[in-house]
């Protein structure tokens, strides 16, 4: 995995942080190698408590691919139609 810098707001928690970056670590593994649908959901579920509105995730989904290249919006939309044991692959 290559190492990115990950959109961070100041004024989260540490724990915060932890499930944004372990989201977008998700992001890149379904780019990388493949996730089951299961773990990315709740790791996207644990992002949504972080970030639970439309427009503040589609801003930090830019800001992500500006750094990355790499896009998080197909992964999540993937989601909707996935069994828990499906594998998201991008």
């Amino acid at each position: 995995m290559e190492e990115y810098s990950y959109p961070i707001d100041v004024d989260w928690t540490t724990d915060e942080i932890i499930d944004v970056v372990a989201f977008f670590e998700a992001i890149e593994k379904a780019y990388d190698e493949g996730i089951v649908a299961s773990e990315l959901k709740g790791k996207y579920h644990n992002f949504k408590t972080v970030v639970p509105g439309k427009a503040e995730e589609k801003t930090i989904f830019r800001e992500f691919k500006s750094n990355s290249g790499l896009e998080s919006y197909p992964a999540v939309k993937l989601l909707k139609d996935a069994d828990d044991n499906d594998v998201i692959r991008i």
